[in-house]
């Protein structure tokens, strides 16, 4: 079949079945990725589900959201909180902790303000650099 025999009826099912295909593709990874985000499940449960997926696609999946549709909302809330919470926690890390050249400029405010010896400043600094 040539690309010019198609008209525009064939061309809009084409597109609507490509459509179809990658929704479907996304729904299997989703539900294997909530598959194995959940810790509660054996590694059996897990295979018998991955069996289902591969070999009885369709069946698989209505029977997956049908029996653990309800918790996939419930662990993808809990992965996406998990996640913000690290990232917050490293930010506030990095946030406390200056960078070498912030801490140098701070040694040389107390060392022009006399609250730092030259000596303590060069060992301060070469702690800093090191």
């Amino acid at each position: 079949m040539a690309f010019a025999d198609v008209n525009f009826g064939e061309g809009l099912l084409l597109v609507l079945e490509f459509f179809l295909l990658f929704a479907w593709i996304w729904i299997l990874i989703g539900i294997i990725a909530d598959l194995f985000r959940d810790h509660e499940l054996s590694g059996i449960a897990k295979a018998v589900w991955v069996f289902f997926l591969v070999f009885l696609p369709f069946f698989g999946v209505l029977l997956y959201l049908i029996v653990r549709g309800s918790g996939m909302r419930d662990r993808t809330i809990k992965e996406q909180a998990d996640a913000k919470k690290e990232f917050d926690s490293y930010v506030r890390e990095q946030a406390k902790s200056g960078s070498p050249a912030d801490e140098l400029h701070k040694l040389s405010e107390l060392k022009d303000k006399g609250a730092l010896s030259a000596e303590e400043f060069e060992s301060a600094k070469a702690k800093l650099l090191a």
